[in-house]
């Protein structure tokens, strides 16, 4: 019986390429599966079409889009997730999601080797093959980049030499991916890490240095989940793509760092993300106010572990699973109203406000109708700061580091 392959397949030169050169290469069948995570461009039927006209056998489409932002860029707002405190897992957060439909389109269709398209340098190929692996072991591995040693030219020459209907000379400068959570942009003029990012190289988002008159915004939270905007309910998915629309036309969500990839290298990349940041930065405000400080306190570790397992392809771990747990426990009173004024770039918040409020007008307040016992305040100073004390009579009499 003939051995199946199922490709992750996005529709461009390297991916449809893979097609014939699987079939080749292994005597398989290719069943090429296309997901849909809000990255836009062409039509998802036109690129189903065209892996069948490159010589699948089989090509799906699966629209995750709604599933995309309610199971995986939800959790991220959740635990704030920045990676390295800046980054919001643009590609890290799609990669599980398409491992999950590729296992789906194997038990479907009979495959026994799954497909992808990354090299051996990038965070991709862990993410793609530690999620295989955690959720279908006995699937085998191909990867054409990395296990060919199949470059751009070769892919090339090869999509003339057998008349593949896709177009060979058109290349971006720059290597893209893009999905409803942001977009990440690298190599080309970028590798150099002193020259500054053009403006050619932003999509999602405006030039922050531009004129424009200030956009305010209001976010309502139930669970830590945004639920509606200025008033209007909305899904998930709709929360993210409104906040893409909006803070992107006033720039805010642009990135320009170095971060530390998995397999060891520093890589500079270019990101934006506006509805993200926007998201992320009305949630943190919201928690800073309906979150209690040692919950908070601990829940910061938490929340930059989370992103690092996501980051690292360890999104279905044992790990990654008991965090959820707990990011989920802490987010009972996350419920409220926070206001951002959106311009210049940044995502300012102007105002908070929520019935699960652990802040007490009354206790805060330095007015009349202060609540606050102030005399109850010099017996806790001087017991908060007795080990201190101690410690430096201590080394006093000793002769040590405080003396």
């Amino acid at each position: 019986m003939t051995e199946r392959v199922v490709l992750a397949y996005s529709g461009g030169l390297d991916t449809s390429v893979a097609i014939p050169y699987l079939a080749e290469k292994t005597g398989a069948e290719v069943i090429a599966v296309a997901v849909d995570v809000g990255q836009g461009g062409e039509d998802m039927a036109v690129i189903r079409q065209r892996a069948i006209d490159c010589g699948a056998v089989e090509s799906e489409v699966v629209d995750a889009r709604d599933e995309f932002a309610a199971d995986y860029c939800l959790p991220a707002i959740r635990a704030n997730a920045l990676y390295m405190d800046r980054y919001p897992l643009v590609s890290a957060l799609s990669r599980p999601l398409i491992v999950k439909h590729l296992v789906a389109a194997a038990r479907k269709h009979g495959g026994t080797i799954v497909s992808h398209g990354c090299t051996g340098k990038g965070n991709d190929q862990v993410r793609f093959e530690v999620g295989l692996g955690a959720l279908a072991p006995d699937l085998k591995v191909v990867a054409p980049a990395r296990d060919f040693a199949w470059t751009r030219d070769k892919a090339i020459a090869y999509a003339e030499e057998k008349g593949l209907p896709i177009d060979v000379t058109a290349k971006s400068p720059y290597s893209i991916d893009q999905n409803l959570w942001g977009r990440a942009v690298e190599t080309g003029f970028l590798e150099d890490i002193w020259n500054g990012p053009i403006e050619d190289v932003y999509s999602y988002t405006a030039n922050p240095a531009e004129p424009r008159d200030a956009d305010e915004v209001v976010i309502t939270f139930d669970g830590g989940v945004p639920v509606a905007i200025d008033g209007e309910t909305v899904t998930p998915f709709q929360a993210v793509a409104e906040l893409n629309r909006r803070a992107g036309a006033q720039g805010v969500g642009r990135l320009d760092m170095v971060e530390d990839r998995l397999v060891g290298i520093k890589s500079r990349e270019v990101y934006e993300a506006p509805g993200a940041i926007a998201l992320i930065t009305a949630h943190q405000e919201l928690e800073a106010v309906t979150v209690e400080r040692d919950v908070a306190r601990f829940k910061k570790s938490v929340d930059q572990r989370w992103a690092e397992l996501a980051y690292d392809g360890l999104w279905f771990s044992p790990l990654k699973h008991s965090l959820d747990a707990f990011i989920a426990d802490t987010q009972k009173h996350v419920n409220g109203e926070v206001r951002l004024t959106l311009h210049g770039g940044r995502a300012v918040v102007t105002g908070r406000r929520s019935e699960s409020s652990l802040y007490d007008f009354g206790l805060a307040t330095y007015d009349t109708g202060d609540t606050f016992d102030q005399s109850l305040a010099k017996g806790f100073v001087q017991l908060w700061g007795l080990p201190s004390r101690m410690a430096a009579a201590r080394d006093a009499r000793l002769g040590g580091p405080s003396a």
